[in-house]
């Protein structure tokens, strides 16, 4: 039995952070970072059956062509992707009454529809790139057993190239769900190795007042290649978001809305359409 302090329910019997009971759980779900960013998806809805919110996590749960999607926020980082995932997984593959895991494991399908900056200058703005690996930089994931799961060979090649300072934690790598892949993949979109930092200002080089471990970092990420594969774009939920779903059973792909391009300091002239743009592409795939 798992124990009241480790699965944490509400005096309604739904989960503690996300305040949401396995009913109101679709199967196929769309993350996104920004709460105010839910009501942009469902707005596209037919119907919509259940929505709650707790701090920055918001759910709607509905109806679009005639699937049903669930909708939530998982506000920013690596730490609020273990909480929402590992809630996420509790719905469908924990027992509330019992306390204990099911016999039948049901599988989530979970796309992440972000935004992000390209690293590259062939990767204009208002593209979408998918996230065929995620890059970890954060240590998150390492409280985990991700040995299995993971790209040794790649990690190696980034930790040597960019001389990266193994206090901070081994980088990992992690590939995206192949079958969420080929649902979603078209010419109109990017494939990508996105890097997922742990912070916004000094773990992605920005500097304001402190002094970062490693000025050059952001530029040596821009050269990284291995065997053809560059790091397209950096934010802060991929990686953790593709090593929860690969150890917990769960198909899971990131898209983000290119809204700058650092290689060449361009920004996009209207991001709220590059947005707009990656909403209904991933609908539409998903309807089908």
């Amino acid at each position: 039995m798992i124990q009241s302090s480790e699965l944490i329910l509400n005096p309604d019997g739904s989960v503690y952070h996300l305040n949401l009971k396995p009913e109101n759980l679709a199967h196929t779900i769309i993350v996104v970072g920004d709460q105010n960013r839910v009501e942009k998806i469902t707005q596209f809805f037919e119907s919509i059956e259940f929505s709650t919110q707790k701090r920055e996590f918001k759910t709607q749960t509905g109806m679009y062509k005639g699937k049903r999607i669930s909708v939530i926020s998982t506000g920013i980082g690596p730490d609020n992707i273990d909480i929402v995932f590992n809630e996420l997984d509790a719905l469908v593959n924990i027992d509330f009454e019992t306390r204990q895991p099911k016999q039948d494991l049901v599988s989530l399908n979970i796309i992440r529809v972000g935004t992000s900056g390209s690293l590259q200058e062939d990767i204009p703005v208002d593209s979408i790139v998918m996230s065929k690996f995620g890059l970890g930089l954060d240590n998150m994931l390492h409280s985990y057993l991700i040995e299995e799961i993971t790209h040794p060979e790649i990690e190696d090649a980034f930790i040597q190239q960019t001389n990266w300072d193994l206090k901070k934690g081994r980088p990992y790598v992690i590939s995206c769900s192949e079958k969420l892949e080929k649902l979603i993949e078209s010419d109109q979109i990017f494939k990508g190795f996105t890097a997922t930092a742990p912070g916004f200002y000094g773990p992605q080089g920005r500097v304001l007042r402190l002094a970062i471990q490693d000025p050059e970092l952001n530029h040596k990420m821009d050269n990284f290649n291995f065997e053809g594969t560059r790091i397209t774009n950096l934010e802060m939920e991929t990686s953790a978001i593709y090593g929860l779903c690969k150890l917990l059973g769960h198909e899971a792909l990131s898209l983000n809305a290119i809204i700058a391009n650092r290689a060449n300091g361009t920004f996009s002239e209207d991001p709220y359409k590059a947005v707009d743009d990656l909403i209904a592409y991933t609908l539409d795939k998903l309807a089908h």
